[in-house]
């Protein structure tokens, strides 16, 4: 049997899932067979909605999704996004998958790993995803190489980092984008494009009479800030968004200083993400798929930064309820229903059996699941649903520290750790904090000290479930490479986005690092530099395997092209040294491109 890295390099670049040795374990139930339509917007928090209480901001479309759904009250996520991504796409915990941060390339999937796409691709659905990935920009790792028979995606965490293409530099409006794999300069806001892209691609996908699953995962709201919608920002400008403005009876106080335009900016692209959310429905009702299509929505994480959560603590990057605890609306008119909720507790990791049930798909047989289906709990059926432990973690670094910036949650507890998202460890020991969940969801008083047996008995839960995520394989949490010489993707571009950081700041102008690779085939290969050479002279140095180039360049120039190097197939280290003066640091990009 082939490993997976022997098929992807040896499959068509549109994989046929069909022909995987799993696929056979695929089976269909009898009934209908939904389209599934998941939405997740990222940075968008808990309390930015008028359904969970925000009397500012304007949401009608979703408020009207939320009333129409069947809802998961006590839904939780990641602390920040890579990580929640990769637990929605496995339904495993994502220190199973390498994706453990959001950048340095600690944001890359393993190849192996089989996703939501994969499974619903196998079992006869068209798979397509407009927005943002993030688990991986080059082959192995891309979307399309995930199951995605149709993707456009933007690089990396999101528009405005270091992956942006030449001439797409944060730009939001008319973007610069990758369909399957290609550069395309879109027209229009970003959030605008991936939903007219993805409802073209459903009436096409219709048309074929097939049903499909269409993941859009929207970039918005999250910074740079500086591209928003205009109309709806000049709306929001003229309105009160004072701490005084949101209910503050219950729960942790608004006393922070708020910075009034970059509320206006977020909300903006809020309401856009909203009046979208409105024309999928509509589109939708205009084609007869009301009732016969699931729609999910969710966010990835916290607010990025402190703002109304409903009364809830914290914000992205916690462990605290405002940075994990999501809304989860799910409506198939025909199926569930209106206004149905239910309070177990569920977390992304269970989004993939509960599609997978949903749409009458089974798991491949070796693949081991973390999540559990609640497509029961969804439909008010009584069923026997056992207490359960969700762990959540996620912080900085090349792998996971024991009690580091930790959440479990039972029914009724939840012990945390809130070490903070920002750093690679902790100093002294962990400071346990206790929450009866039950009577104090706000997380208003710990009471640790109260029940010092429940604090033990939840510790050892979390050290144990530590120790199984830990060891899911021999070199557990070690980057992924990138693949460099195959057919699928010829140049590859290297961004840091996905460079294992070595000195300064991880994006930082002076920083520099150096990139995984794995050569596919022993051919000559030409690289090319793009740099910020800052109007100075200087040279680069290029080290790769065991070859060392070094080529100087002129004050006004910012690329540089390298005579091609013979590389041997195997894993191979790559890192370029800009030296201008008494200046080291990396390029911005690099492009790889195999010549025979």
């Amino acid at each position: 049997m082939k490993s997976r890295r022997e098929f992807l390099q040896t499959a068509s670049l549109g994989l046929v899932l069909s022909s995987l040795p799993w696929a056979s374990s695929f089976g269909k139930q009898a009934g209908k067979r939904p389209n599934v339509i998941l939405i997740i917007t990222d940075d968008q928090g808990y309390g930015d909605f008028g359904v969970t209480g925000n009397p500012v901001i304007r949401t009608p479309h979703l408020d009207a999704l939320a009333r129409d759904s069947a809802q998961m009250t006590n839904y939780y996520v990641s602390p920040v996004c890579a990580p929640t991504r990769a637990c929605l796409m496995t339904g495993r915990y994502n220190y199973r998958t390498r994706a453990i941060d959001t950048y340095i390339g600690r944001a890359m999937m393993e190849p192996q790993e089989v996703t939501v796409a994969e499974m619903l691709k196998a079992g006869g659905y068209a798979t397509g995803i407009f927005g943002k990935w993030h688990l991986g920009d080059n082959y192995p790792m891309r979307p399309q190489e995930q199951g995605f028979e149709e993707a456009l995606v933007l690089r990396g965490g999101g528009i405005g980092q270091p992956c942006d293409p030449p001439g797409g530099e944060g730009k939001y409006t008319d973007p610069v984008l990758f369909h399957n794999g290609q550069e395309v300069r879109m027209k229009g806001y970003c959030t605008d494009v991936y939903f007219s892209q993805a409802m073209a691609w459903m009436d096409t996908v219709q048309r074929q009479g097939c049903p499909f699953f269409a993941y859009l995962p929207t970039n918005a709201p999250h910074s740079p800030l500086d591209d928003v919608p205009e109309e709806f920002y000049e709306q929001y400008k003229k309105v009160d968004l004072g701490n005084d403005q949101f209910p503050q009876r219950d729960g942790h106080p608004l006393n922070h200083k708020v910075n009034r335009d970059q509320m206006a900016r977020l909300y903006a692209m809020i309401t856009n993400i909203d009046q979208n959310v409105g024309r999928l429905l509509t589109h939708l009702k205009e084609r007869g798929l009301e009732e016969e299509t699931l729609v999910l929505f969710m966010v990835d994480n916290g607010p990025q930064g402190r703002r109304y959560v409903a009364g809830m603590k914290g914000a992205k990057g916690t462990v605290y309820e405002g940075g994990i605890h999501s809304p989860l609306f799910v409506r198939w008119p025909s199926v569930l229903k209106a206004g149905h909720k239910s309070d177990r507790v569920v977390a992304h990791i269970d989004i993939l059996p509960t599609l997978l049930e949903a749409c009458g798909v089974t798991a491949p047989r070796d693949v081991r699941l973390d999540g559990r289906s609640f497509w029961p709990l969804l439909k008010g059926e009584s069923v026997t649903w056992p207490d359960r432990q969700i762990v959540i973690q996620a912080h900085r670094g090349d792998q996971p520290v024991l009690h580091h910036n930790f959440a479990i949650r039972s029914q009724d507890w939840k012990l945390l750790h809130a070490s903070g998202f920002g750093a690679e460890s902790f100093d002294g020991a962990p400071r346990f904090e206790l929450y009866d969940m039950k009577t104090d969801p706000l997380e208003m008083r710990d009471v640790s000290r109260e029940h010092p047996e429940k604090v033990q008995e939840l510790k050892r839960a979390y050290e144990a479930w530590f120790r199984d995520v830990s060891q899911t394989r021999p070199d557990n949490y070690a980057p992924p490479r990138i693949h460099v010489g195959t057919p699928y993707e010829n140049p590859v571009t290297l961004t840091r986005q996905d460079w294992r950081h070595e000195k300064g700041g991880p994006w930082a102008e002076d920083s520099n690092g150096r990139w995984l690779l794995y050569v596919a085939r022993s051919a000559r290969y030409e690289l090319a530099l793009r740099f910020h050479g800052q109007g100075k002279e200087g040279s680069a140095v290029l080290e790769i395997g065991s070859s060392r180039l070094q080529q100087s360049f002129s004050a006004s120039q910012e690329s540089l092209r390298f005579p091609p190097v013979r590389l041997e197939k195997g894993d191979a280290d790559l890192k370029v040294t800009l030296r201008l003066g008494e200046t080291e640091k990396g390029p911005w990009q690099v492009d790889v491109v195999r010549l025979d």
